[in-house]
C-alpha cells in the first residue's frame, strides 16, 4: 500500500495538472478559460518566485528532480517550442511536430545558471503574443 502512495504522490509531483487525455472534448468557455490562463500564467509565476533567494532557485523541488531555475527555464523552452508548433499547426497543411531531449536541455549551461528572471520576462513576452 506504500509503495502505492508513494507513486501516486510521485505522479502528482511528476504531472501536477494530471496526465494527458486523449479524445477528449472542450467548450468554447473551456478554451476562453484556457487562454486566460495562458495570458496569466507569467505574472502568476512571477509572483510565486518573488524573493527567492539564489539557494532557494538552485533547491530540487523534489528528489532527484530540477531545480527551481531549471523548472523556470524549462517551462520558457516548452512554451515556446508549443508557440512555434501552434504557428506551424495555423500555416502548415502537415506541420512537422519535431520533439526536443527536455532533460538534455535543462542541463545546459543557461538552464543551470541564467537569472530566473530572463525567462520570465521571455514568457511574458510570449505570453501577449499568444494570446492575441
Amino acid at each position: 500500500m506504500t509503495a502505492t502512495i508513494e507513486t501516486d504522490q510521485l505522479q502528482a509531483l511528476r504531472f501536477p495538472v494530471g496526465m494527458f487525455e486523449f479524445g477528449k472534448t472542450y467548450t468554447d468557455e473551456d478554451i476562453q478559460q484556457f487562454i486566460k490562463k495562458i495570458e496569466g500564467f507569467p505574472a502568476r509565476l512571477k509572483k510565486l518566485t518573488a524573493g527567492l533567494t539564489a539557494e532557494q532557485f538552485d533547491t530540487s523541488y523534489r528528489e532527484g528532480g530540477w531545480t527551481i531555475r531549471q523548472v523556470i527555464h524549462h517551462l520558457a523552452d516548452s512554451h515556446m517550442n508549443a508557440y512555434i508548433r501552434f504557428k506551424l499547426a495555423l500555416t502548415e497543411d502537415t506541420p512537422a511536430i519535431k520533439p526536443y531531449n527536455q532533460t538534455a536541455w535543462a542541463e545546459l549551461e543557461d538552464s543551470k545558471t541564467a537569472l530566473p528572471q530572463v525567462s520570465i520576462d521571455l514568457l511574458t513576452s510570449l505570453h501577449a503574443r499568444w494570446t492575441i
